[in-house]
Order: structure tokens, then C-alpha cells, then sequence
């Protein structure tokens, strides 16, 4: 109990904490994720002009103590031995400067030019070309009227009335615009009345600066900073505007904010025209032992739930040295519906349990140890709830494993408090040794008998119905893995390839044990599957061992390209056959007959453009399928995809729509000019409804994309969830977020592909 008060105090303080933070973010977010508006400074690529046609080029260099100016022209002249005057395609360089013009005038002295007549002021960041400059070359400071900019290492280009030149890598830019687009299209523009930048801090400064789409502002913003590089950037994310079928009208602002090279903040304001405002608000950071994540949100007084709503999660996890780890992983929502009514990634808005829980981690060569608490928040849905789970309060687990003689001693070993407020309390205790000495160690053969000992005790507490308290259990366990893998190869069709033939074979004997007394922690049945064919045990957990005197005959055939390993076809059949009816069951018989299913997979690349996974489960005795799932996908090149799935889940109970059948159907597909359908539907045939469906159109231009998005989903056994949003990206300005249409995409088809992503620097791939 301590431990719970514990958990329940750390939610808490996370909670106090991130009230807190949003208290002071608030204001910040309402009166300033206009003003801290769009960060990224953008440059075009320079298109290097055609050299002339060869003539007689006068060249004069110009010596001084720090560095060499060197002038050539069709004609250059000296007067009076102060000022040289060169006209004709003149260039000046001086050390990684590169100053073109028609007319050049430099006064020897002062260290002064005068250009002017298609002026091209340019280094290694980039140009600025202009009518006319006046320049010091001694400090690099002048000004050139009507320039227009460009810088190498990005793809940003602009204008400007004026620039004030403040050094090499200083400029002041006086009315000034740039945008992402090409050369000839200014689909959006950032204008500026000041524009700043400093290439050696990498940082540009904006005043008095509006976001113009085809034309039309939308956004301003009275000052504003950014980095001028490709590194990661504060900033407004895509605004995404929307609606749903309960909210009404909304829209979300993100806000990126690059903290520190280990830190950093979104913060979302979400207005929903019918709940009002819900500031959401992620805070990351990593340290080199340690990384973590904290999530807050908060929507004060909701008009239609009539309640103060928020949810707060906190993930960390440490590396202490010497082998020792750890995590914590607390969540907490205000109320079952939160996630039900506010999210809209069908994943999170059916979730049902949040963990709580922390944990520490042991890793000493031969053994590891560990120890955790947990619990969880179970969010119910009035129409079907459901059973709480149990909490751990703690779980203590070890394991070893060495060598000696050859053989492979291993144990694992468990400790469990189980807590329910209304089921039987009580503890568990595993000590499972065990023994596997490998008899064929040959890399293409492999024959392993395995001998073990699971041992069990319970002590039962708060809520025992039965006549006993303590409860022990001993069961001993055998098994041999054994198999090979051969290869031949062959040619077809003039392509060289390797077949492989991999058969397997598991025996597994367990005694009967009757445990029809003892309780279900943490129990389940287990899906039939290849992984599932070859592990000792048929159910999940520690609460039932299963009897069994069988053995599981696996094949396996693969098709692979000689050239690289590429797997072409895979086929693997598979099949377990009892010496008796398993008596050892979970609520009810879990076989009727000595022979299992069938496991018949299909899968593979079956070219460049198509693949395919399948697997059924079939039922000889009934001669009926159980179980199959298939999905096809082809693929021809990027934005191009279209995937076909197919469910079916065979159930015994005369309802009809207690059998699942349901077709999967998603892609992503180029229409004309730009535009691209992207659509998902999962349609029950059993229910002749649409459990879940997506439907909408992307256009990628040069410089921006615009999505527009309509889904829905199942929330609960009444509700389901609609919504519609419209997301514009602007290339080099605004990236995008990840709880968007961008990431229903990326999650509803499989292959989706973002066609002006480039590696998103605002996003650190070593992030939780």
C-alpha cells in the first residue's frame, strides 16, 4: 500500500508541476504564438553565370599587408596613381570575395569600391546581386540598393529595398521578403520591414514580418528570430485547421521551441470551437546517461462536458553505470472519456488502461535482476466495461545463465504481490531451473534436450473465497529443439538464386497437474502462431502450466537473391500432434482433439513493386478455417502505394456477427498536377458497417503542400468519431507536427510517403 500512495503522490506532483507550466505558458501561448511566428530563414541555390566569349582581360593586383585585391576588366585604368577604374565585366576578389560588375571604382587608399551595372556581391554562403554597391574592404561594411539574395546552404531566396553590408557575414536588409519557392513563382512570401542577419551566430532577426499565401496575408508577427542553418529550430509547426463531429470548428498552432541542444518544448494550443481551449504542452530532454519526456494537457471547463479535463504523462529512463537501470512511467487522464472525446489517433482514443509504474534494472554478465511497481488507471466505457487488471506491488524477477561442460544451466526466478480491490489477493513465487545441453552444434544442424523443474507457491490474502490459503505446485518440464537449414541454387529466368529448406521439430512432456484451485493473476490464452508452436507452454503467464505430450513439425522454404540475400518467397507450414487431449484449461476446454491446426504462411517481395504476407490457421478436424490474414501491397515508386488486407477470426457462437470478416483497404496515389488521393477504409462484413475510414487529397507544389483530410473511427461501443482537417506546409517555414492529418496518414496507410520530406531537424532521432 505505501507503494501505491507513492505512485499516487509522484501523479500528483507531476500534475502540480505541469499546472503550473501551463499556467505560465498560457499567456505566453495567447499572446505570443503569433509573435514568435515562422523560423526558418531560407536560401536558393545560385545559378552560376556562362563565362563570356574570350577577349583581352587587363588584370591589376593591389597589394596590402593582410591579403591581396586583385582587379581584372575588358579595360582598367590608373589615375593618378590613387584610383583605378575598371569597366567591362570587372571582377574584384579578395580572399573568398567575389565582387562582379559592369563598372567598378576603387579608391587605392581608402580601400573603397564603387560598383554599379548588374552587381553580384559573393562568398561561400551565397550572392546578393544588386544595381549598384558601396563598399569598405577593410571592415566590409556598405550598402547596395534593390538586392536580391540567395545563400547556398539552403533553399531560401529574396528581395529587398536596401542592405546595409556590416561585415563578411552581417547583413541589415530594409523591406525586405524571401520565400522557398523557385526563381519566377512567389507562391508565399515572408515579408520583413527589417530583416537581420548574421551568418557567424547563424541567427537572422525579423521585425514587422507577415506571412503572405498566393497573394493574401494570414499571419503577422512584430519580431521574430530564427537560426539560418539546417540544425534544429524554434518556431511554429503547420497550423492545422479542422472539425469534428462533437467539437465543432477548431484549430492547433504548434509551437517548436529549441531550447538547448538537449531540450526541447512543443506547445499546442488547440481551440475547439465547442469545448473550448486545450493547451497541450511536450517537454523533452536527454542527457548522456538519461533521456525522458513530460506531457501535459489541460481544457478548463469544457462547454459540453461541463468539467475541468487534462491528462499528464511523465517518461523517464536512466543508465546509473555498473550494469544498473531504470525507468519511470507514469500517465493520468481526469476522466474515462478524455482520450475518447479529444484525441484523434484512433490508437490513443480506445486505449483503455494507463500504466504507472517504475522500475530498476540489473545486468551482470551471467544474471540480471529487476524490480517494479505497477499499476494503472483504467479508463471504462459505460456501454461494455471492463475488469481492472491486477496491480504489482512489486514484482522482483531474476535470471541467470552460464556454461559448464557444455551444458546451459539457466534460472528464472519470480516474485509477485498481486493487489485487486475486489478479486483474491496474494502473492507468487517461480523458482524455474533448468538444464539444456546442445548435441549438434553445427551451424546448419541443431539438437538441444532441455530439462527443467517449475516450481510454484501462492499465498493468498484480502478476499480468499476458498478453504485454502497457500497453494504449491511442481511441475517438471522436457523438451528437444532440433533442426537444419540446406540451400541449393538455381537459376530462373537468367537470375541467379538461393532456395533454403529449414525443417524443425519440438518436442515438449509435461505431467498433468490439476490447478483448477489455483487463481489467475496474469494468465491468458495464447493465439496460435509459428512463435507460439515452439515454446513449452501454451498460455501466457505463470498461472497455468499446460500438460502436454506432443511434438511440432515445422517446414520452412525461402527464395532469396544471390547477388544481395533479398528474401523473394517465404512458405513455412506447421502443425503440433498430442499423444492425448490437454487437459489443463483456462475457463474452458482449450483442445478437443490430439491434432492442432495448421499454420500455412505465405509471404515475400514478389518483385520490385509487389509483396506479400499471409498466414492461415486451418482446422482439419472441422475441415474450416480459423484464421487468416492477408495483405497485399503494390508499390511502384514513392507517393505511389495501394495496400489490400483481408481479416477473418472464425467464432462457434451462432451469432453470425460474432465471426470477424473485414477488408482492409489503403493507398496513397498520384492524380493529376500535383494532386494525390489518399484514402483507408476497414469495412466489417459481419456487421455491413465501417469500423474505420480515411479519405483525402494532398497537393505538393515546389514550395508548399496542402492536405485536406476527413476520417473516423470507432470510440466506444456508441460513439464514433469525425473529423476534418486542413493542414498548408510551406517549405523552409513551417514543418509540420506529428499529431496532425501528416500522422493519421503515416499510421492509416502503410508505405505513405511525404514527398518534400527531407530529414526533419526540428526532430532528434534519439528522442523517446
Amino acid at each position: 500500500m505505501p507503494v501505491i500512495a507513492l505512485l499516487a503522490d509522484l501523479c500528483d506532483f507531476i500534475t502540480l508541476i505541469c499546472k503550473f507550466s501551463t499556467m505560465r505558458f498560457r499567456f505566453f501561448l495567447l499572446s505570443f504564438s503569433v509573435l514568435f511566428a515562422y523560423a526558418q530563414a531560407g536560401q536558393a541555390q545560385v545559378e552560376p553565370q556562362p563565362k563570356k566569349a574570350d577577349r583581352p582581360v587587363k588584370k591589376t593586383t593591389v597589394k596590402k599587408q593582410e591579403s591581396s585585391t586583385v582587379i581584372t576588366a575588358d579595360s582598367v585604368e590608373a589615375k593618378q596613381g590613387k584610383v583605378l577604374e575598371a569597366t567591362g565585366a570587372a571582377e574584384l576578389r579578395k580572399d573568398d570575395q567575389l565582387i562582379q560588375a559592369d563598372h567598378l571604382l576603387f579608391l587605392q587608399e581608402s580601400n573603397e569600391l564603387f560598383a554599379d551595372g548588374g552587381v553580384r556581391l559573393e562568398a561561400k554562403s551565397g550572392a546578393i546581386t544588386g544595381p549598384s554597391l558601396k563598399l569598405n574592404l577593410d571592415n566590409n561594411t556598405g550598402e547596395m540598393d534593390k538586392p536580391s539574395f540567395a545563400f547556398t546552404d539552403s533553399k531560401v531566396r529574396g528581395d529587398a529595398e536596401i542592405v546595409h553590408i556590416e561585415g563578411k557575414q552581417k547583413f541589415t536588409f530594409e523591406r525586405a521578403s524571401y520565400t522557398s519557392c523557385p526563381a519566377g513563382n512567389d507562391d508565399w512570401l515572408l515579408k520583413m520591414g527589417e530583416l537581420e542577419l548574421d551568418r557567424n551566430a547563424q541567427i537572422g532577426t525579423a521585425y514587422n514580418a507577415r506571412i503572405e499565401f498566393m497573394g493574401v496575408p494570414f499571419l503577422y508577427t512584430p519580431w521574430m528570430n530564427f537560426p539560418l542553418n539546417d540544425q534544429r529550430r524554434s518556431g511554429l509547426l503547420g497550423p492545422v485547421f479542422g472539425s469534428t463531429n462533437k467539437g465543432g470548428s477548431e484549430i492547433t498552432v504548434p509551437f517548436y521551441w529549441n531550447i538547448a541542444p538537449n531540450y526541447d518544448a512543443t506547445l499546442s494550443p488547440r481551440y475547439i470551437k465547442n469545448r473550448g481551449t486545450l493547451f497541450d504542452n511536450e517537454f523533452r530532454y536527454m542527457g548522456n546517461s538519461y533521456t525522458g519526456k513530460i506531457d501535459y494537457g489541460e481544457l478548463q471547463n469544457d462547454k459540453l462536458a461541463s468539467i475541468d479535463r487534462s491528462h499528464s504523462s511523465l517518461y523517464h529512463a536512466q543508465n546509473f553505470g555498473n550494469g544498473v537501470s531504470g525507468l519511470i512511467n507514469l500517465n493520468q487522464a481526469s476522466d474515462d472519456a478524455y482520450f475518447r472525446d479529444l484525441s484523434n489517433i484512433p490508437s490513443i482514443a480506445v486505449q483503455k488502461n494507463l500504466v504507472r509504474e517504475g522500475a530498476l534494472f540489473y545486468t551482470g554478465g551471467w544474471w540480471t535482476a529487476s524490480a517494479r511497481a505497477q499499476g494503472y488507471q483504467t479508463l471504462q466505457d459505460p456501454e461494455a466495461p471492463v475488469e481492472l487488471p491486477y496491480r504489482r506491488l512489486p514484482q522482483i524477477m531474476v535470471g541467470a545463465q552460464g556454461i559448464a561442460g557444455g551444458a546451459i544451466a539457466a534460472l528464472s526466478a519470480e516474485y509477485v504481490e498481486f493487489v485487486h480491490p475486489t478479486l483474491v489477493n496474494g502473492s507468487r513465487v517461480v523458482v524455474y531451473p533448468s538444464v539444456a545441453y546442445p548435441l549438434v552444434r553445427d551451424p546448419a544442424y541443431y539438437l538441444t534436450p532441455k530439462l527443467g523443474v517449475h516450481g510454484t507457491q501462492y499465498t493468498l490474502g484480502e478476499n480468499n473465497t476458498g478453504v485454502q490459503s497457500t497453494y504449491d505446485r511442481s511441475v517438471p518440464i522436457f523438451s528437444v529443439d532440433s533442426g537444419m537449414t540446406v540451400e541449393r541454387d538455381f537459376m530462373l529466368s537468367d537470375q541467379e538464386y538461393v532456395q533454403t529448406l529449414e525443417p524443425r521439430l519440438f518436442y515438449v512432456k509435461i505431467p498433468y497437474v490439476d490447478q483448477d484451485m489455483l487463481p489467475v493473476f496474469d494468465t491468458a490464452s495464447t493465439d496460435f502462431s509459428f512463435m507460439q508452436m515452439f515454446t513449452e507452454n501454451r498460455f501466457i503467464g505463470n498461472d497455468r502450466i499446460g500438460d502436454a505430450d506432443q511434438i511440432t513439425a515445422a517446414f520452412t522454404s525461402r527464395l532469396l537473391d544471390a547477388d544481395n540475400g533479398n528474401e523473394r518467397l517465404r512458405v513455412a507450414i506447421g502443425e503440433r500432434f498430442s499423444k492425448q487431449t490437454p487437459g489443463v484449461t483456462l475457463g474452458s476446454p482449450t483442445a478437443t482433439t490430439n491434432q492442432s491446426d495448421v499454420l500455412l504462411g505465405v509471404g515475400g517481395r514478389l518483385s520490385n513493386t509487389i509483396s506479400l504476407d499471409s498466414l492461415e490457421q486451418y482446422n482439419p478436424t472441422e475441415s474450416r478455417t480459423e484464421r487468416f490474414t492477408g495483405t497485399l501491397r503494390y508499390r511502384p515508386e514513392a507517393g505511389k502505394v495501394f495496400n489490400l488486407g483481408y481479416r477473418y477470426n472464425f467464432n462457434a457462437d451462432p451469432d453470425p456477427t460474432k465471426t470477424l470478416k473485414q477488408f482492409d483497404l489503403s493507398t496513397q496515389w498520384l492524380l493529376a498536377g500535383g494532386w494525390h488521393m489518399v484514402a483507408q477504409a476497414k469495412y466489417s462484413l459481419q456487421d455491413h458497417r465501417t469500423v474505420e475510414a480515411l479519405a483525402g487529397l494532398e497537393y505538393y507544389q515546389d514550395c508548399w503542400a496542402l492536405r485536406l483530410v476527413m476520417q473516423q473511427f470507432v470510440t466506444s461501443t456508441l460513439e464514433s468519431s469525425r473529423t476534418f482537417f486542413i493542414q498548408l506546409e510551406l517549405n523552409e517555414m513551417m514543418r509540420v507536427g506529428t499529431n496532425d492529418p501528416l500522422g493519421a496518414l503515416r499510421l492509416s496507410i502503410p508505405g505513405y510517403t511525404k514527398l518534400n520530406e527531407r530529414p526533419d531537424a526540428n526532430t532528434p532521432q534519439t528522442w523517446p
